[in-house]
């Protein structure tokens, strides 16, 4: 009995100290993000969002994919106008697998999706996706809503070849700040997990404006701020750090739709 008394203390200590502390988690726990971009056929779009709005989002939920946002874009260009745009979040690369078999396979979701395309296809190509994580800098995606109406605007940036680290090392000791400093909100910051996606060239962020107008004009002041100009100079003595444009940096603005869970 005193054998056991003792090992129970010492197991108690043992915890107390952290001497027996948990199995750290595997780089496969981190939380992960999934961009996906939807095209639909002429006038399917709100199809589309009803499928979302009455069946997907909720069934998403049931099998471990959490909502973060729903965006469609504000300028009806190039056939922005069939597009829906969203981000989702899984425990891992693996539940994303795992999540999206079992979404596929439930019989809700399969009786809702037939009924959708009861009068035809909804989409005119299949689903672009981008698995991402957040960089360090980023603030973590949170789900807030607005009283007031506000647009969001995804950015997209492409490093020149062997740039990338220098590209986050400025958004990380200046672009952020300023972005604050000129009144733009910070949604979150990602790079895409595969080399195809762009793990290796791209930056993708979303910020928020209170408007179209407000975030142009914020974009403005960023670039005539001589902050901005004296760390973009530094920062480039070896070349710029993007592609040139139009391939270097896109901009999308977005109007949250009314089942998005920010907005």
């Amino acid at each position: 009995m005193k054998m056991m008394t003792c090992s129970l203390h010492l197991l108690i200590l043992g915890l107390y100290f952290g001497l027996l502390s948990p199995k750290p988690a595997s780089a496969t726990d981190s939380q992960v993000y999934e961009l996906r971009i939807y095209v639909t056929n002429e006038g399917k779009l709100d199809t589309l969002l009803a499928r979302f709005r009455d069946h997907t989002c909720r069934l998403f939920e049931k099998h471990g994919i959490v909502n973060i946002g729903y965006w469609t874009p504000i300028e009806e260009t190039d056939g922005s106008k069939n597009t829906l745009i969203y981000i989702i979040a899984h425990q891992s690369r693996e539940s994303a697998t795992s999540s999206w078999k079992s979404f596929s396979s439930d019989p809700e979701w399969q009786t809702a999706r037939k009924a959708s395309e009861a009068a035809g296809k909804i989409l005119a190509k299949p689903p672009e996706s981008i698995f991402m994580t957040t960089t360090e800098y980023s603030p973590p995606p949170k789900i807030t809503t607005s009283d007031a109406s506000r647009v969001f605007e995804m950015r997209t940036y492409t490093s020149a070849q062997g740039k990338l680290e220098s590209l986050h090392q400025r958004f990380k000791t200046h672009t952020i700040s300023l972005f604050t400093k000129h009144g733009m909100n910070h949604l979150a910051y990602w790079t895409p997990m595969d080399q195809a996606k762009g793990a290796e060239s791209k930056l993708i962020y979303i910020l928020s404006h209170p408007s179209q107008e407000a975030g142009l004009a914020a974009f403005t002041a960023f670039r005539q701020d001589p902050q901005w100009i004296a760390a973009k100079a530094d920062s480039e003595k070896n070349g710029a750090l993007t592609l040139p444009q139009p391939a270097g940096v896109k901009s999308v603005y977005l109007k949250a739709v009314d089942f998005s869970p920010i907005h």
